[in-house]
């Protein structure tokens, strides 16, 4: 269950880059991603562990989902260095007035359109009949490039999402 962006994402990453999808609490304007892909991507290129720059890069799908990836066959990414990848996500945030870290939003597809409920409506929305197991959510715990080409995107029923409604 792949989206049209998953199939045409252009890193230089390979597919068993480690990855951390950042999801904005809301869908970001055409202009907010031409002003923040270039801060993303120059964090990329200047990410270090240990002084040791990482193979990394950024970028943003379906103007909602900020991703970060490091190729750790190069070098691996530290507690330190996530650190700093964590505090630039969080001021950009900030800077553009959204939310990158609410774990309790659920995004899905309804009838192709990317939807966010929290978690709660989400369950509501389950046990009124909106969504069912066959709705297409969005796991942001995938860990490589790989799995976010082939296991982002997959039924309700499939995910751990169901186990929390």
């Amino acid at each position: 269950m792949e989206t049209k962006e998953q199939k045409t994402i252009t890193t230089t990453l390979p597919d068993s880059a480690r990855i951390w999808i950042y999801p904005s609490s809301e869908v970001l304007t055409d202009e907010t991603v031409e002003k923040i892909l270039p801060a993303c991507r120059n964090f990329a290129k200047e990410w270090v562990a240990h002084n040791q720059a990482l193979h990394a890069d950024a970028f943003i799908i379906k103007n909602k989902f900020l991703v970060l990836g490091v190729d750790e066959a190069v070098a691996g990414a530290s507690g330190c260095s996530i650190d700093s990848s964590v505090k630039f996500v969080q001021n950009l945030g900030f800077e553009i007035g959204v939310d990158f870290f609410n774990r309790l939003n659920f995004d899905y597809l309804e009838n192709g359109e990317l939807k966010t409920a929290h978690k709660d409506d989400f369950s509501t929305l389950y046990n009124n009949g909106v969504v069912n197991d066959e709705t297409p959510v969005f796991d942001h715990l995938v860990k490589s490039l790989g799995e976010l080409k082939t296991a982002w995107l997959k039924p309700l029923g499939q995910s751990w999402h169901k186990n929390l409604i």
